[in-house]
């Protein structure tokens, strides 16, 4: 857990969201936040992986090891009840991207604000790549693929 500052009226800043109640506090990394973003992100339709082609290749090292990171290719600002995130995607050839787009932002959004309990203000999407299907060495069952 990254380092974070307690300050006077009870919140944490830097890598942590913290909900104080009568009955305890809640204290939710932004690493959990991102996996959230991430997963949301997967589970819509024609987004073949999340990441720059850099990290695939080291999720790729990951899975072969038995290892995940279900927040690659998501980054989030967390504040005290609002979060902003930024996913980078690749995109199934020959699925609408700014359909697909649309799409990333509603679930993650959705996401974020059911299982978080954060107002989400943004979620920027960044397709860096698109999967064409039988083309070059990658299939789909390809053990890089993350879904």
């Amino acid at each position: 857990m990254a380092a974070s500052t307690d300050r006077v009226d009870g919140t944490t800043t830097g890598s942590t969201t913290t909900q104080v109640t009568t009955k305890g506090r809640t204290i939710i990394d932004d690493a959990v936040v991102a996996k959230v973003a991430g997963i949301a992100a997967r589970d819509v339709p024609g987004v073949y992986a999340l990441g720059g082609n850099a990290a695939r290749a080291f999720g790729a090292i990951r899975d072969a090891i038995g290892s995940s990171a279900l927040g690659q290719g998501v980054r989030v600002e967390v504040g005290e009840t609002q979060a902003a995130v930024d996913v980078t995607i690749v995109v199934e050839y020959p699925t609408p991207m700014t359909a697909v787009a649309a799409a990333v932002r509603e679930a993650v959004a959705e996401a974020v604000t059911r299982l978080v309990g954060l107002e989400v203000t943004e979620v920027n999407v960044a397709i860096n790549d698109v999967e064409i299907p039988g083309f070059g060495t990658e299939t789909e069952d390809a053990p890089g693929r993350v879904r």
